[in-house]
């Protein structure tokens, strides 16, 4: 099928408000549901849409609306929708005086995930059969224990998690006492079983020396990951905690492009390498950051699902994507503890 296009008209709308059931973990409350979204309009009728969800910083969406409209869209007007690598690399070199990172990437994400589902939608097919994809269902875990649930609530949450058949569970670690974590690691462990995959995230709150202490516990407690054990951008201590514990450690979600990600992986700072889609670039970002770490022999696992399950398809090193407990009357469906990939054009979840 040939198509021809040109992009015409790029916009992005805004919305935040405040959780109604804020969350914590060791380093943060995330308050708010924020969701920016992009629209890149073309010359044949055929839209593309990407969001960017925020958990945060109630004005974030807004301001990601400006870099969008102001400064990323114009830009672009008039291409050719099709190139979408092209268009990744004319978005960096536009932003690079000021920075491609933070914000301003979340924009390039959020034009990029747009252009693919314009892809997608234009030739009527699902985006993950049109990244080369190596599966049709991809292994998924369920990020369940925030650090203000207390030991019923956890329990209760882990439950239904399993209930709903999730290949494994991931708690927040990081409390001011480690025998509070233990405590709680013991109490997800017994509703879980002595097999289910048990993951642990930190969110970069320990200096390398309690890494090292909790680490070596959290491995004796049997967990199969320590995630964001330090700052993100401390590559060398990753790397060191790394070749000091026998836990593998898990980081990426907070890094930025394809460049930061070579460094973590030239450095050996991680074992298991875990981009975010929106803070990575978009899915050009992520699936050659995928692609990459494969050379390097370190596995994928994703930080957040949704479209990030169509770059997850195509890799051939993914261990897990990152989910929540299912809503009730949710969409999404695990068969043997992995996410189906949908089957409509483009992003669209069915």
């Amino acid at each position: 099928m040939s198509v021809d296009a040109r992009i015409t008209r790029v916009t992005a709308v805004a919305e935040s408000r405040p959780r109604a059931q804020p969350v914590r973990d060791a380093l943060q409350t995330l308050d708010t549901s924020g969701v920016c979204t992009v629209e890149v309009e073309t010359d044949i009728g055929i839209c593309g849409r990407g969001q960017i969800g925020f958990g945060r910083l109630g004005s974030a969406p807004d301001l990601m609306a400006r870099v969008v409209t102001d400064l990323l869209g114009p830009e672009i007007v008039g291409q050719d929708p099709f190139l979408v690598r092209a268009i990744r690399d004319r978005l960096w070199r536009l932003t690079d005086y000021h920075g491609s990172t933070g914000l301003t990437l979340m924009g390039v994400s959020g034009i990029d995930i747009a252009l693919w589902d314009f892809i997608g939608r234009a030739l009527d097919a699902p985006v993950w059969k049109l990244l080369g994809p190596v599966r049709d269902r991809v292994p998924t875990y369920a990020m369940v224990g925030w650090l203000n649930y207390d030991i019923p609530v956890l329990e209760r949450v882990c439950g239904r998690a399993m209930e709903q058949g999730f290949a494994g569970v991931k708690m927040k670690v990081g409390a001011p006492a480690l025998a509070e974590d233990i405590s709680r690691i013991r109490a997800v462990r017994a509703i879980v079983g002595a097999q289910t995959p048990l993951m642990v995230d930190a969110n970069q709150v320990f200096d390398f020396a309690e890494a090292t202490r909790r680490g070596r516990v959290y491995e004796e407690l049997g967990c199969r990951w320590f995630e964001e054990p330090l700052r993100a951008d401390d590559h060398d201590g990753l790397a060191r905690l790394a070749a000091t514990l026998d836990i593998p450690i898990a980081s990426g979600e907070n890094d930025f492009g394809k460049r930061q990600f070579r460094d973590l992986l030239e450095r050996r700072s991680v074992d298991i390498i875990q981009p975010d889609i929106r803070r990575a670039g978009g899915v050009t970002e992520c699936l050659e950051i995928g692609l990459m770490a494969d050379a390097f022999g370190v596995p994928y696992a994703s930080h957040g699902g949704g479209v990030h399950l169509h770059v997850l398809a195509a890799l051939p090193n993914v261990l897990y994507m990152e989910g929540g407990v299912l809503a009730e009357g949710g969409s999404s469906r695990l068969v043997d503890g992995c996410t189906l990939l949908p089957r409509g054009p483009g992003f669209s979840p069915e």
